[in-house]
């Protein structure tokens, strides 16, 4: 690697604040945030809103939509323009 022109790379916590779930790995992501790890270090702490913790796709959880309530504003916002035109 050419040497000056990197970002560092280091220890860095991600941190899921609703899942209160966080983990340790390397990053070049930076933080003026700190968090004292479990070994009594302190590290650059990063707060990100989704983890494999919270994600519907890990967790098996599924989150409902209100389609209706959204077909219902598609309409209510495009009803001005008339009718669609038959196809």
């Amino acid at each position: 690697m050419k040497p000056g022109i990197h970002p560092e790379y280091r220890p860095v916590v991600f941190r899921d604040k609703g899942a209160d779930f966080a983990f340790l790995t390397r990053s070049t992501a930076t933080s003026d945030q700190t968090i004292e790890w479990t070994d009594g270090d302190t590290y650059p702490v990063i707060d990100v809103q989704i983890t494999s913790a919270s994600h519907p796709f890990w967790t098996g959880t599924q989150r409902l939509l209100d389609t209706a309530g959204r077909v219902e504003k598609f309409r209510q916002k495009y009803a001005r323009h008339g009718s669609p035109r038959p196809r």
